[in-house]
C-alpha cells in the first residue's frame, strides 16, 4: 500500500510541476513573444486587463498612467499621458489599435510585470487563475523635465531635434524631436496627428523621432571625429601646420572652405595649426587630414564611436537609425566605402555621410568622459509591484580614443566656444566645449545646422547635440544658442537627480 501511495504521490507531484512549468512558460517567458504577434487579438485585449506600470520623469512627475474603464463586468486599464507631446519621443504610446512605441514598447516587460522574480511569477500565475488583477512595474526614467521643456521651447517651430546625455553614466537627460505629437491622440484621434503642420518642415512626420531616426549630414560637427582620428592615430598633433589657400584639391577639383551667404568667396587662412583650423572650422585643413588618413582609417575611427550600427539604447530597434555613409538610402559596407567614399569631403561631414543627433551626442559625451563611451539609457530604475527595486547600472560600451586624445580635443573644443565659431554657446562662469556644424545641401538650398557640446569642460555633467533643418544661418548662429539653454538647464539642476 505504501508503495502505491508513493507512486501516486510522485505522479501527482510530477503533474503539478509540469503544470507550474507550463504555466510559467506561457504566462511569463512566452508572453512577450505572444504579445508581439499582430494576429493575437486575445492577448491584445487581455493585456489591457493588466494594471500597467506607470512611467515617471527623474523628479517623480508622471509621464504615463492608467485610465480605468469598467465594461462587461471586466476592468480595463488604458493609457493616459499627462504631459502630452512633451515627452512623446521617449515615452511613446501603448494602444489597442496602434500597438506600442517608445519606452511603452521597449520597457513593456517591466510595465506588464513580465520581468518578475520567480516568486513574483508564481504569484502572477495564482492571480490569473483566481481572476485577480496583475500589477505591472513602475519605470523611472532619467528625463530631466526642466531640460526637456527648455529644449522643446528653444527648438520652437523648427524641424529638428536635441539630445542631452550625462557623459559619465550615459543617462539620457533630454530627448526632443520637433515637430512632435500628442500620444493621447493615437488611439481615438489619430487624424489629428496627420493634420499637424510646421512651417518649413516638409514632410512634417511628427511620429518620426528625429533624435534617433533622423539622418542628416553632420557638416563640421563631424570634425570632432576626424580630429579624434588624426590625434589618436599619432599622425597629427594640435600644432601640426597646414597651408590654407581657401580650398584643398580632391580628385583634381577644388573643395572650398565654407562661405557665408554674405561673403563673395571662401575665406583663406594661410598658415595655421590643426588647433586653429578646428577653432575656425577650416574645411581645407580637414579635407587634407581626410586625404592623409584615407577612407578606411577615417571610418574605422567613426565605427569606434558607434557608427555603422544601431545605438545601444533602451528604445525599440525600429526607432533607431544607423549613422554612416549612405548612397540612395543604402548603408555602405566598409568595402563600398573605399570604392565610393570621398575622404576629403567626409572629413568635414559632407559627401555621403549621414548621422543621427543621438550618435553625435554620444560622440560629444565620449570626449567629455575621457574617451570612454557609455551606453545611453532612459530607464534609471524599476519598482516592482512587490516593492522590489531593479536599478540600471551604467555600462561602458567602448574606449574609442585615449584619454590624452580626449583632453586635446576638449581643449580644442573649448577654443571653439571662447574664440571660434561657437561663441553663442558660452555660459558665464562655466567652461564650455563645443563644435559647430553647417552642412550645405546644394546651391540655393537651406542648410542643416548643428552644435555638439559638453559642460563644464573641466568636470562634464552634460553633453548635448542639436540639429536644425532648413536654416539660412550657421550652426553657431542657430543651434549653439539652443545647446547653451539646454546645458544651463541641466547645470542648474541637482547633480544625478534620479529621485
Amino acid at each position: 500500500m505504501n508503495a502505491r501511495i508513493r507512486i501516486a504521490a510522485l505522479t501527482s507531484l510530477t503533474m503539478l510541476v509540469a503544470l507550474i512549468v507550463a504555466s510559467t512558460y506561457w504566462q511569463a517567458w512566452a508572453a512577450p513573444d505572444l504579445a508581439n504577434r499582430s494576429d493575437n487579438s486575445i492577448q491584445q485585449v487581455s493585456e489591457f486587463t493588466i494594471d500597467r506600470g506607470r512611467i515617471f520623469a527623474s523628479d517623480g512627475t508622471t509621464l504615463a498612467k492608467n485610465r480605468i474603464v469598467h465594461a462587461g463586468g471586466q476592468t480595463y486599464y488604458f493609457r493616459r499621458y499627462p504631459l502630452g507631446s512633451l515627452t512623446a519621443a521617449a515615452v511613446g504610446y501603448a494602444t489597442q489599435t496602434k500597438s506600442r512605441a517608445g519606452l511603452e514598447s521597449s520597457a513593456n516587460d517591466y510595465l506588464t510585470g513580465a520581468d518578475q522574480t520567480l516568486a513574483g511569477t508564481f504569484k502572477q500565475i495564482g492571480d490569473r487563475l483566481l481572476g485577480s488583477t496583475i500589477h505591472g512595474s513602475d519605470v523611472y526614467t532619467s528625463i530631466n523635465l526642466r531640460a526637456q521643456r527648455i529644449a522643446t521651447q528653444a527648438l520652437g517651430s523648427n524641424c529638428g531635434a536635441a539630445v542631452a546625455l550625462e557623459p559619465s553614466t550615459g543617462r539620457v537627460l533630454a530627448l526632443v524631436t520637433k515637430p512632435s505629437y500628442n500620444p493621447n491622440d493615437v488611439e481615438s484621434h489619430y487624424n489629428r496627428i496627420g493634420k499637424i503642420t510646421s512651417p518649413g518642415c516638409t514632410p512634417t512626420s511628427p511620429l518620426v523621432d528625429r533624435a534617433t531616426q533622423g539622418l542628416y549630414p553632420p557638416g563640421s560637427s563631424f570634425k570632432v571625429v576626424t580630429a579624434a582620428a588624426a590625434l589618436d592615430s599619432g599622425r597629427f598633433t594640435p600644432t601640426s601646420v597646414f597651408q590654407d589657400p581657401g580650398y584643398c584639391i580632391e580628385y583634381g577639383q577644388r573643395v572650398n572652405n565654407f562661405t557665408n551667404h554674405d561673403q563673395k568667396g571662401p575665406e583663406a587662412f594661410g598658415t595655421l595649426s590643426l588647433a586653429t583650423g578646428f577653432t575656425d572650422s577650416v574645411n581645407s585643413v580637414f579635407c587634407n587630414i581626410g586625404k592623409r588618413l584615407g577612407m578606411h582609417n577615417l571610418m574605422n575611427y567613426a565605427r569606434r564611436f558607434g557608427f555603422d550600427q544601431k545605438p545601444s539604447i533602451d528604445l525599440p530597434s525600429n526607432a533607431l537609425a544607423i549613422s554612416g555613409l549612405y548612397q540612395r538610402s543604402h548603408l555602405l559596407s566598409p568595402t563600398q566605402e573605399i570604392d565610393l567614399g570621398d575622404p576629403g569631403r567626409v572629413a568635414f561631414g559632407q559627401s555621403l555621410l549621414l548621422v543621427t543627433p543621438l550618435q553625435m551626442a554620444m560622440v560629444a559625451a565620449t570626449v567629455a568622459n575621457n574617451g570612454t563611451e557609455m551606453q545611453p539609457h532612459l530607464v534609471d530604475r524599476v519598482r516592482r509591484s512587490d516593492g522590489g527595486i531593479v536599478r540600471i547600472k551604467p555600462e561602458e560600451l567602448a574606449q574609442p580614443i585615449k584619454p590624452e586624445t580626449a583632453l586635446e580635443l576638449t581643449q580644442m573644443m573649448e577654443s571653439v566656444v571662447t574664440s571660434g565659431t561657437g561663441t553663442a554657446a558660452a555660459i558665464p562662469g562655466v567652461k564650455v566645449a563645443g563644435k559647430t556644424g553647417t552642412a550645405e545641401n546644394g546651391t540655393g538650398q537651406p542648410n542643416t545646422t548643428w552644435f555638439i557640446s559638453f559642460a563644464p569642460a573641466d568636470a562634464p555633467r552634460v553633453a548635448v547635440a542639436v540639429v536644425l533643418q532648413n536654416q539660412t544661418g550657421t550652426g553657431g548662429m542657430t543651434a549653439a544658442p539652443i545647446a547653451r539653454q539646454i546645458m544651463q538647464a541641466i547645470l542648474s539642476s541637482a547633480p544625478n537627480s534620479n529621485s
